[in-house]
């Protein structure tokens, strides 16, 4: 496990590398960040981008996914994965919203996890991205690089990296973390292709240098 000194390395190196680290999934306002997380389930940002324009620019409000048949809005997300059991909580959401929350997405993270198609994780991305709460949201990216890394144990649960994380970051530090991580895992620390042999973090990585040793008996061979 790396040391508080380690960990430090590691929040100012990813920090460098990806200092821009944002929330990639396109919206405008807590809602249609609410709707793009629903959608982003087992898949992946830039296949929900592709979708949202065209979505967002013909539903503004809760009432506007009520106003049309199931069907059809099956049809508007249908090159999204699991568009059926997607359009089903997005409705089923907007409903609430309507019902019990006066048409507004409630901003604390508990509340949010009681509407359909919103757990933990993405509960964290709205608070944090949408109200600018401090949170750590633990995606298979963050999951993934965080047990390389060594911050977190390989046989961690995704509640105990959350908890780890919050326990070894600063609190002010969590949301720019959370999204760094993301970017290291996605496009530096990947899950088949990890690029360990320029990795700024070879050095104090266990998982990097192993990778490294089993390159070079390959090579030998």
């Amino acid at each position: 496990m790396l040391s508080k000194k380690q960990i430090n390395v590691v929040l100012d190196t990813l920090g460098e590398m990806f200092p821009d680290a944002h929330c990639e999934l396109n919206h405008s306002n807590p809602f249609e960040l609410a709707i793009a997380v629903i959608l982003s389930a087992q898949c992946t940002d830039a296949l929900v981008n592709k979708v949202t324009p065209g979505l967002f620019e013909k539903y503004h409000a809760p009432e506007d996914y009520l106003a049309v048949p199931l069907e059809e809005l099956q049809q508007d997300i249908r090159s999204i994965g699991l568009f059926r059991n997607k359009s089903k909580s997005i409705r089923k959401l907007c409903q609430i919203l309507i019902d019990e929350y006066g048409g507004e997405l409630p901003k604390d993270r508990d509340e949010l996890m009681k509407l359909p198609g919103i757990g933990r994780k993405t509960a964290n991305v709205i608070v944090s991205v949408a109200f600018g709460v401090p949170a750590i949201a633990v995606d298979t990216h963050v999951e993934r690089v965080t047990k390389r890394l060594g911050i977190c144990r390989w046989k961690d649960s995704v509640l105990e990296v959350e908890k780890t994380l919050m326990k070894k970051v600063p609190k002010e530090k969590w949301s720019e973390t959370h999204h760094r991580l993301i970017f290291f895992g996605r496009y530096h620390c990947k899950a088949q292709t990890p690029k360990c042999d320029i990795c700024p973090l070879l050095n104090i990585c266990r998982e990097g240098q192993k990778r490294m040793r089993k390159r070079e008996k390959v090579k030998i061979q």
